[in-house]
């Protein structure tokens, strides 16, 4: 489900089943010359357009302005950097909303500078404002001293589970461990070209890519719609398996 498309019965619906309700979180970001500049954004929503198929989750509207740095290259480029605490904000104001509306159940799926789960400005950003909503959540709902209180005298038995209050919303990047086991981590190289290629073609141009002189785009030589579907089909195992 998207939820830009459901009505409000089938959301309150989703929300009391705790039907996952996903975020994509990308970038603006240059990606040489044969690959779009909205390439990060478009490899989340496209996964989870696949997993659309496989499971009930409701898609939210992706985040595409992002924490891009201008690592790669500089504002000229086509790359729109939003400053860290601007971005923690709007974040955080999103997840309000959707907690104190009776979501419970919230995955941040990031994809950009999340290679071996490295926590990153942006990601770092995506887990301050998690964490500053539930607390706040709390301490609206229970009252100072929530922690403390017989209430939650079986917290540490509850970790990690659904009766976790900070569970409520969890951050996982697009490719997992095991995925960047196979396939590896890269930009605009051989990795995101051919999950472009897989999600989506028609925003890819191999031609250009004799215009590239970066080195982190030179092993986009090697990438093929083939690799891009495997690596897809492992990032699917790998997402419905963890988004519960």
């Amino acid at each position: 489900m998207q939820l830009l498309d459901i009505f409000f019965d089938e959301i309150k619906d989703a929300r009391e089943r705790k039907v996952p309700f996903v975020i994509p979180i990308g970038t603006i970001e240059y990606h040489t010359r044969h690959l779009s500049s909205g390439t990060d954004t478009f490899v989340v929503t496209g996964v989870l357009r696949e997993l659309e198929k496989r499971k009930e989750i409701v898609v939210c509207p992706p985040i595409w302005y992002g924490v891009a740095s201008y690592a790669v290259a500089g504002p000229e480029s086509g790359t729109i950097h939003v400053d860290v605490d601007a971005y923690e904000q709007y974040l955080y104001c999103i997840l309000k909303s959707l907690v104190y509306g009776g979501v419970k159940n919230i995955y941040c799926i990031p994809h950009h500078q999340t290679e071996n789960a490295g926590l990153m400005p942006m990601t770092l950003a995506c887990h301050k404002a998690a964490k500053k909503v539930i607390m706040e959540y709390l301490e609206d709902t229970k009252g100072p001293g929530w922690w403390g209180s017989d209430d939650y005298a079986d917290y540490y038995e509850n970790c990690g589970t659904g009766d976790d209050p900070f569970s409520y919303i969890k951050v996982l990047p697009l490719l997992g461990e095991e995925v960047q086991a196979f396939c590896g981590f890269d930009h605009a190289g051989k990795v995101e070209t051919s999950m472009m290629l897989s999600l989506y073609p028609e925003r890819v141009d191999l031609e250009r890519r004799k215009d590239n002189t970066e080195w982190y785009a030179k092993s986009a030589q090697e990438a093929s719609k083939e690799f891009g579907d495997a690596i897809v089909e492992r990032t699917l195992e790998y997402l419905e398996k963890v988004i519960q």
